[in-house]
């Protein structure tokens, strides 16, 4: 009777635990990959030396609201994750400049999420750096334009991949940062990505 009591307990707590790790797991992650992102050029090994992003593209996750809320002023290409700081940084680890995919300004472009999960979604907003703004130092409010260039509302829970267009902005040359914000549903939170573009 004892045997079965603690069998009992075990597939009880065996239970409870897979659950958890289940619903942990399904929250929502993802990243672009058009403009490619910082994170994923570390997941790809364009940039080595990334520390943990390498292994989770996916997972630039902070708090939602940008610009009134959302990561603090220098951390916001790592979400505010310490252990995702290398995205923060004006060069890549071994001190070159970040690779940047050439676009111009005034044209359509299409832009590209990809998901490892999906949340059901409020939308995605995209902004860029000012003119003049400091590509020596990591990225903060006063280096964006705060209004974002394109809005997407969407509804629902993404598919696997998806593609949006909208007009870069024009009157941009030179290297600047495309901030991509993922907003979800019903959490707290948001998903973040930089990539650096050339105009």
């Amino acid at each position: 009777m004892r045997n079965k009591k603690i069998y009992a307990a075990l597939l009880g707590l065996t239970t409870a635990g897979a659950f958890a790790l289940s619903a942990g797991g399904a929250s929502s992650h993802g990243y672009t990959d058009l403009p490619i992102s910082r994170q994923k050029l570390c997941a790809n090994g364009t940039v080595a030396n990334c520390g943990n992003i390498q292994w989770e593209p996916q997972s630039v996750e902070g708090p939602k609201g940008f610009p009134a809320a959302g990561p603090a002023d220098g951390q916001i290409c790592s979400a505010n994750h310490g252990e995702f700081g290398q995205l923060n940084a004006a060069k890549q680890p071994n001190g070159s400049a970040w690779p940047t995919t050439k676009v111009t300004g005034g044209q359509s472009y299409t832009f590209r999420w990809q998901f490892t999960a999906r949340h059901s979604t409020t939308d995605f907003r995209y902004y860029v750096t000012k003119n003049g703004w400091n590509d020596s130092q990591p990225l903060t409010r006063a280096a964006l334009d705060t209004t974002p260039f394109l809005t997407v509302p969407y509804s629902g829970q993404p598919p696997a991949t998806l593609s949006h267009s909208g007009t870069l902005p024009s009157g941009k040359s030179g290297h600047h940062v495309i901030l991509a914000v993922w907003t979800i549903a019903d959490t707290a939170n948001a998903f973040y990505a930089c990539s650096d573009v050339t105009f």
